[in-house]
């Protein structure tokens, strides 16, 4: 995600193994959001069906959720938005008993699960969706707008729209159905896999095989044509308002070019498709989701005046989606590389150099205050311009020290071995020196560390 927060501009807002048994914990362990996610098992796989009435602003959900115990369990958690919850089985069997309250489904199996068992839940509930407020971001998740809804997550708006374990360490594959009136678009995430039409109704289903954590899960409903700004060899489709076709088709244009470049330097695309959907409203910043990315009308100007933005997002497909933060304090390993993807991409396409662009950088940073430390920036300051200007610059000091080679060789080892998994700060650090024929402690303890600005190195 672009640096700031995703808001609507003009839009609304038995036996042995049950007497171990212990409840699981209904907190996660992130440092920042330790309410958001839970403890004692981890999630495999989801499966929503969602029914959505745009003008009422209904939601009918059934989420199937598959999941492994990593303990002995008398009982578990999910997070959940104020709905109401209209039923919850666990492995098909009679209804469990649960608790709702405070975005918190505490569930209690008739049978404890056992250490390694493999189980699901299946939960029923109906409601309008509401976001999830913040001080700092805005609105997180579901919201509506005034034909049609978008979802942007990041950090903790999952729970919103479906209950899950909302923790971006616990990675799942989706299957998500959504049924909406017909002249209605639906777009999520994944490949799109079936299209009923009806005379009132269409459901469109969407599959996406690889890991995905919760808050990088979406839904896009409103009136878009769709069209294909490449199809191979990876299928890259939008949809777009059609007042804007002609200004989306020119500005996504060197999408599929850019595409290329990255998978140059970042190695194969590591989806089976990648959307672009501009929701027909301006949004203060794109968005990242796990196979595509959301602009705003703002966005799109003809003239290409947000090409930068189109890169920053494409290049979260790697960093961030596929290769996931363990949690929310390692937020730099996302957006850094996003920023540093801007200035490659620049580069590249006979812009700025990367070299100018970290100077100018460093220009602009040197006036602010440098009291944050981007390995550890605190919850409030996970979107700081700082953490996307420093974790860029990072990077520009790395790549000077080690060589371009070098650096390419640790980007796409990176990509390769972290692929549709978690990482966190020290991961890359003992890569990267690996990598290098000098030390890099004392470049990482400046850049990642300390809180005042080191000065770029000078080419070796």
């Amino acid at each position: 995600m672009e640096a700031g927060r995703t808001t609507v501009k003009n839009g609304k807002r038995g036996g042995v193994a049950a007497m171990a048994a212990t409840p699981g914990a209904a907190t996660s362990g992130d440092p920042y959001f330790p309410q958001h996610g839970n403890g004692g098992y981890r999630t495999t796989e989801y499966d929503l069906e969602l029914d959505y009435r745009p003008h009422s602003g209904r939601l009918s959900g059934r989420a199937r959720i598959t999941a492994v115990a990593e303990q002995a369990l008398s009982e578990f958690a999910l997070d959940l938005g104020p709905f109401r919850v209209d039923r919850v089985l666990v492995d098909g069997a009679r209804p469990a008993r649960y608790t709702h309250r405070a975005d918190k489904l505490r569930i209690r199996p008739a049978r404890a699960l056992p250490a390694g068992a493999s189980f699901t839940v299946e939960v029923r509930y109906t409601g309008v969706p509401k976001p999830v407020r913040t001080r700092d971001w805005g609105d997180l998740g579901w919201e509506q707008l005034e034909d049609g809804a978008l979802v942007a997550s990041q950090p903790t708006g999952a729970p919103s729209w479906f209950p899950c374990n909302d923790r971006p360490g616990d990675k799942a594959s989706y299957r998500i159905t959504v049924t909406a009136p017909s002249p209605y678009t639906v777009v999520a995430n994944g490949t799109l896999v079936a299209r009923t039409i009806s005379a009132s109704a269409t459901t469109w289903v969407y599959e996406q095989p690889a890991p995905m954590a919760s808050y990088l899960a979406t839904v896009q409903i409103g009136m878009y044509e769709l069209i294909d700004i490449a199809v191979g060899p990876v299928p890259q489709p939008a949809a777009v308002p059609q007042r804007l076709l002609v200004e989306a088709r020119h500005d996504f244009a060197r999408q599929p070019q850019m595409m290329t470049v990255f998978q140059d330097f970042f190695g194969p695309y590591p989806f089976d498709d990648y959307a672009a959907v501009v929701v027909d409203e301006e949004l203060d910043v794109p968005v990242e989701a796990q196979g595509l990315s959301i602009f705003g009308t703002n966005h799109v100007d003809g003239r290409r005046g947000h090409e930068r933005l189109i890169a920053h997002e494409l290049s979260h497909q790697w960093f961030g989606n596929s290769v996931t933060i363990a949690d929310w304090q390692h937020i730099w390993l996302n957006e850094g590389f996003a920023k540093y993807a801007e200035w490659l991409w620049s580069e590249v396409s006979g812009g700025p150099s990367t070299a100018a662009h970290a100077a100018k950088s460093r220009t602009r940073l040197a006036l602010m205050r440098q009291d944050i430390r981007i390995a550890d920036p605190g919850a409030r300051k996970i979107f700081d311009d700082r953490v996307y200007q420093r974790g860029a610059l990072t990077l520009h000091a790395l790549r000077t020290v080690i060589g371009h080679a070098a650096f390419v060789s640790l980007l796409r080892e990176w990509t390769a071995t972290h692929r549709h998994s978690t990482v966190a700060t020290e991961d890359f650090t003992a890569m990267a020196q690996r990598h290098s024929a000098h030390p890099l402690g004392g470049l990482f303890t400046m850049w990642l560390y300390d809180t005042k600005l080191p000065a770029l190195p000078q080419p070796r």
